[in-house]
């Protein structure tokens, strides 16, 4: 019998992992993983796929957070959000395959909807990088690699 609450909570972590919000969904995959009571491709697909959706969002704030600029409570300064769009501008969207890092992947999906990336390539590439951190996560996991 599928545990569609264990799933949908790996789900959730995923997505929550991938927003300007903190969450580490690695280790609820590792957990799950170990306790060999679910389908490995199954558990690598959903956290990808609720990875994606959650940088998603990020790209959706990117897209239409430029209307705030202006404003007092506005994140990001302009000399930060600038040189975020020229780094974004100089290794252009095949850097969406690293928006997996701990470290500037968030940013890199908002910067992202700032310049207005295609929605289907960023998230063709956003899930490619996704998953592949996943897969090879569940091979070390597995002790398959590492």
């Amino acid at each position: 019998m599928v545990d569609l609450a264990a799933y949908a909570g790996l789900f959730a972590a995923a997505f929550i992992a991938a927003t300007l919000l903190p969450m580490q969904s690695e280790a609820v995959l590792v957990a799950m993983i170990l306790s060999d009571h679910y389908s490995l491709a199954a558990l690598v697909l959903t956290a990808s796929i609720g990875n994606t959706l959650g940088a998603a969002v990020n790209w959706l704030l990117g897209r239409y957070i430029e209307t705030f600029r202006e404003k007092r409570w506005f994140p990001v300064g302009p000399q930060k959000l600038e040189k975020a769009q020229n780094w974004y501008r100089r290794y252009g969207r095949w850097s969406l395959l690293f928006s997996w890092l701990p470290i500037g992947g968030d940013a890199l999906t908002v910067v992202a909807g700032v310049l207005k990336e295609p929605f289907w390539i960023f998230l063709a590439l956003v899930f490619i990088g996704k998953a592949a951190r996943y897969a090879v996560l569940a091979a070390a996991t597995l002790g398959i690699v590492g």
